[in-house]
């Protein structure tokens, strides 16, 4: 099979492509100026920032780098040609791998990419296209990862067709009818006419639809039947599937829980590795795509590019809960950091007079405060002195 044939007609293969492609492509892809080694200015109006967010005016961002992950994750390559829209801006175009091929004479990199459409062949240099491939031992271009699972995904393919054709072809009555010889039940001879006619009874009663489908057949002459059923249980049929997913998470170095194998999960392990997912599985994932932008289109925007690079958003996903992240905030400040209107915002409220102002409690000072807001005083204390006398003078009488 092609490859995109394997990706319509093998669940494992979509389901661990679309976990990649799902996953990255809800991150946002931002892009940054360097200010120095430890400050960055983000930048939202620049050119390159403006493509990331719309590619092209008919795809929006996320399925832009969903299709992106898709092809790369399939043909271990991916094509996005340089083009510009109708008001002169630039845009990014995908081109499917299966209707590209590289040429050129240069046995480093490709000088060319030809294009076969609908009509007619197209091509464009090397500088028009921005270019993702992965490793191969011979030539500047990937080895899809499902080459090397072709001979696992054929026994499954072959495996699923057997059990689909048992389940199809199966009498709802699964066996055999065994008749004793006549030399030791003393019964008539069979003949061919009877033989024949049997058959054909019992297949239209019993198999299929039949109208005794399922019900009890009545025998004669001696004659038992015999189970030979097989069962889903009796065909692997689990067994067969989960393999299958766990040799194609196992491909792309995802862990089998994050595609549905919850076998050996718990909630402490999946939680840690959710927490990794975006670090170890697909860390590698976001550095390529990061780098070979930096390297195929910041320069056709920035003459002095090393001051700009992109960067995927992963805050939002490796901070924690909003409980989490606030605490650790809080414990690590050591108060309050969000004022009254920024927690309203979170729920959609509108800002309030007054809820700019940052709430700080009375015990929390910074670098022993010199100006320490006083307490309220204490009421007994206003109190005038003379009750006092008074009273003195009465123990006195």
């Amino acid at each position: 099979m092609e490859y995109d044939k394997i990706w319509r007609t093998q669940p494992a293969v979509r389901t661990v492509t679309s976990f990649l492609g799902r996953n990255i492509a809800q991150l946002g892809l931002h892009t940054f100026k360097r200010k120095g080694d430890t400050d960055r200015e983000r930048l939202q109006d620049h050119p390159l920032a403006m493509l990331m967010r719309r590619p092209n005016p008919w795809t929006t961002r996320y399925r832009f780098i969903n299709a992106l992950v898709h092809d790369f994750a399939i043909y271990d390559v991916a094509y996005l040609l340089k083009s510009k829209t109708a008001d002169g801006t630039a845009g990014l175009i995908r081109l499917p791998p299966m209707f590209v091929k590289p040429k050129g004479d240069n046995w480093l990199t490709p000088e060319k990419f030809e294009v076969a459409g609908t009509k007619e062949r197209k091509t464009y240099d090397a500088d028009q296209v921005v270019y993702f491939r992965g490793y191969s031992a011979n030539e500047d271009v990937g080895v899809s990862p499902l080459e090397s699972l072709r001979q696992i995904l054929a026994e499954d393919w072959e495996g699923s067709r057997m059990r689909a054709q048992v389940m199809r072809n199966g009498a709802r009555v699964s066996g055999y009818i065994e008749r004793p010889p006549q030399s030791t039940s003393g019964v008539k001879d069979w003949s061919k006419e009877a033989r024949e006619r049997f058959r054909l009874q019992w297949q239209q009663q019993y198999v299929g639809d039949g109208p005794q489908a399922g019900g009890t057949p009545i025998l004669e002459d001696g004659m038992k039947f015999v189970e030979a059923s097989q069962t889903a249980k009796d065909l692997q049929y689990i067994e067969g599937r989960k393999l299958t997913r766990e040799e194609v998470a196992s491909s792309y170095f995802i862990p089998p829980p994050m595609v549905g194998i919850l076998d050996k999960a718990s909630f402490s392990n999946i939680t840690e590795q959710h927490k990794m997912l975006y670090q170890d599985t697909l860390g590698p994932w976001l550095t390529m795509i990061q780098e070979e932008i930096e390297l195929q289109l910041i320069p056709d925007f920035e003459p002095i590019w090393t001051d700009f690079y992109v960067e995927f958003n992963l805050r939002e996903k490796l901070t924690g809960s909003f409980v989490e992240r606030q605490d650790a905030i809080s414990k690590a400040v050591g108060a309050p950091t969000m004022t009254i209107n920024e927690a309203r915002a979170l729920d959609n409220r509108p800002p309030i007079e007054g809820g700019d102002e940052l709430v700080r409690p009375l015990n929390v000072t910074q670098n022993g405060d010199q100006d320490p807001v006083e307490a309220e005083p204490d009421p007994a204390d206003d109190e005038p002195d003379d009750l006092d006398e008074d009273e003195d003078e009465q123990e006195d009488d």
